[in-house]
């Protein structure tokens, strides 16, 4: 059976009772890809494509995602293969541990952690608005940049990941910070792509087509 544009890719948006779940999917709504916002685990692995977005408080997310059991469904997708994207908080929950919240252990899919942002220089923290990355990795959903995009931060936490390696993009705001990461089937970015404008469509766009 051939696949012709007309075939539908399922995305489905993890529910864990965080923000920001809508524009993610009016983003994708846009882009004439079909979402759908759920916590059974049974309709997130059998999805094409998956996302973790969210705001909010690293611990008080890492409850809800253990409360729902969708942190073992989140350990399955990696293992599947399941093309996966975390955004902002959903980057940060992929890691060890954050000041935000100490004595609380994020997902521990990568080695790393998540550190409050210094205000270097009196810059206000959090950190909001548009900001340069320079892309480290081009390809997947970094690819066809000729110069380094613009994107929308918000955020008062900051990765530091232990392999660079998997570091996809950093960013500067007082300090140089890690942007985004790409790993096998795992992309992640601490911007929102969702409403970084045609920039963060694009990269939405390639990692459902390349990811």
């Amino acid at each position: 059976m051939f696949c012709y544009q007309e075939c539908i890719i399922l995305i489905a948006i993890i529910d864990y009772g965080a923000g920001n779940l809508k524009s993610v999917s009016n983003a994708l709504k846009f882009l004439k890809y079909d979402s759908v916002i759920t916590s059974d685990s049974e309709q997130i692995l059998s999805a094409d494509k998956v996302i973790l977005p969210g705001v909010g408080a690293f611990g008080d997310a890492m409850s809800e995602l253990k409360k729902r059991n969708l942190d073992k469904t989140v350990y399955d997708v990696v293992e599947k293969g399941l093309p996966f994207l975390g955004i902002c908080l959903g980057m940060q929950l992929l890691f060890e541990s954050s000041e935000e919240s100490p004595g609380t252990s994020g997902l521990g899919i990568f080695k790393g952690r998540i550190c409050r942002m210094p205000n270097t220089n009196g810059l206000k923290i959090p950190h909001i608005g548009w900001n340069s990355i320079d892309i480290l990795q081009n390809e997947g959903m970094f690819s066809g940049f000729a110069t380094p995009p613009y994107v929308y931060f918000v955020h008062s936490y900051c990765l530091k990941a232990d392999n660079l390696d998997i570091v996809a993009c950093t960013a500067t705001y007082g300090e140089t910070f890690h942007a985004a990461i790409e790993y096998k089937n795992v992309h992640a970015t601490q911007f929102h792509p969702e409403k970084s404008g045609d920039v963060g469509l694009k990269m939405l766009k390639n990692f459902i087509d390349k990811g």
